[in-house]
């Protein structure tokens, strides 16, 4: 199949992600768009950034699109994909699937009409809209993503973002994060919760302007990442929970890009 756009799937990206996808049950309906048409459509949306309505012709419709969106979200298979993949990714550069540290940071991100309803001011951006609270692995891959009104202030978010956490990263011990997340009590919980180091990296004493700062640039880098797809150049999403699966579906696209890459 020869790709018309950019963001569609590969051959070898396809067979590394329709291997992953749970096998449909025999007394399920007929599709009459396939699969990978779909997922293309997807990726196309979330890279350009375009409205659901104004997909291209040469995808099966939109509603059918955003049928399938909506179903894996409810039968979590945004999540499988993305865990798996991770895993998948880890253990090609010869990491443990489990990783036992991880860099926490957020976002702040401007919303529009749709989104309005649920958004905040963030006093020290400058921001009126929404933020991505996110963790993330020593290769930049998220672990979690919570997205919440911007004037939620990052120890608030942390709870959210590190809640229930514990059971699908066993191995997990060690957390830095910038000096937003400083205080003895957010400390405390992180103890508390999982049994997790809080460890805040500040910047060198006596340097000013841009400085790259150890550990925390591996999220700014994820950051960096995310702003690659248009669709999340904004929250335009009217419910915080589409906000955090199109993070999850971006980072499906960019890990079986790698994945799909000749070895």
């Amino acid at each position: 199949m020869t790709p018309l756009y950019p963001s569609d799937l590969s051959d070898a990206e396809w067979d590394r992600l329709q291997r992953l996808h749970p096998p449909r049950s025999p007394h399920a309906r007929l599709r009459r768009h396939s699969l990978r048409s779909v997922f293309d459509a997807l990726f196309y949306l979330l890279r350009t950034g375009c409205p659901w309505r104004y997909l291209p012709a040469n995808f099966p419709p939109w509603q059918t699109v955003y049928y399938h969106f909506r179903q894996f979200c409810r039968t979590g298979l945004w999540t499988h994909l993305w865990r798996e993949l991770r895993t998948a990714e880890r253990r090609r550069v010869g990491k443990d699937p489990h990783p036992s540290a991880a860099i926490m940071d957020s976002q702040s991100v401007k919303t529009v009409e749709e989104s309005a309803r649920i958004r905040g001011f963030d006093a020290h951006k400058h921001v009126k809209g929404r933020k991505r609270h996110i963790l993330v692995d020593t290769l930049g891959l998220p672990l979690s993503v919570y997205v919440t009104p911007a004037d939620m202030h990052d120890t608030q978010g942390a709870r959210r973002l590190l809640a229930g956490l514990k059971y699908f990263v066993p191995r997990f011990k060690t957390i830095w994060a910038d000096a937003a997340y400083r205080g003895q009590e957010l400390a405390d919980w992180c103890k508390a919760q999982g049994d997790w180091d809080l460890e805040v990296v500040e910047r060198a004493l006596g340097v000013r302007g841009f400085a790259i700062v150890p550990k925390r640039w591996i999220v700014e880098r994820t950051f960096g990442w995310l702003s690659r797809y248009r669709r999340l150049s904004k929250d335009y999403e009217r419910k915080v929970q589409t906000s955090e699966t199109l993070i999850e579906v971006a980072m499906i696209r960019l890990l079986v890009a790698r994945l799909g890459r000749p070895a």
